[in-house]
């Protein structure tokens, strides 16, 4: 396989500075005035979180409730619409714009660190 001319790497040092973490999606709903994203509540096991999630052309809210997800923890807190989204759930680009959510199948604990 050969290296794309744009690729740019970065240093394990670098990338060790990117907090994922397994969370849960415990509720999940629409916000007003906003098209593309929904609010959900992620349990990350010794806190719980407020995330705006992307997606909202594709799914429903209700659709992710009980989801295991792959979240990025620190991330700079933004204002997104109503709410101060403090992470963000990692997706892959699915086909005509759909994103893809990454999940968990087997049993982790939340909070769990994914290196």
């Amino acid at each position: 396989m050969s290296e794309s001319a744009s690729e740019q790497f970065i240093t394990f040092e670098e990338f060790s500075k990117v907090h994922l973490k397994i969370g849960k999606v415990i509720h999940a709903e629409s916000m007003q005035g906003m098209k593309k994203v929904f609010k959900a509540t992620i349990d990350l096991g010794s806190e719980q979180r407020e995330l705006a999630v992307g997606g909202a052309l594709h799914y429903k809210p209700e659709e992710f409730v009980g989801r295991m997800v792959v979240v990025c923890t620190n991330l700079e807190p933004k204002k997104i619409g109503s709410i101060i989204s403090r992470g963000m759930l990692l997706a892959a680009d699915g086909p005509e714009g759909k994103p893809v959510f990454l999940t968990i199948t087997e049993d982790a604990p939340l909070g769990a660190t994914i290196h």
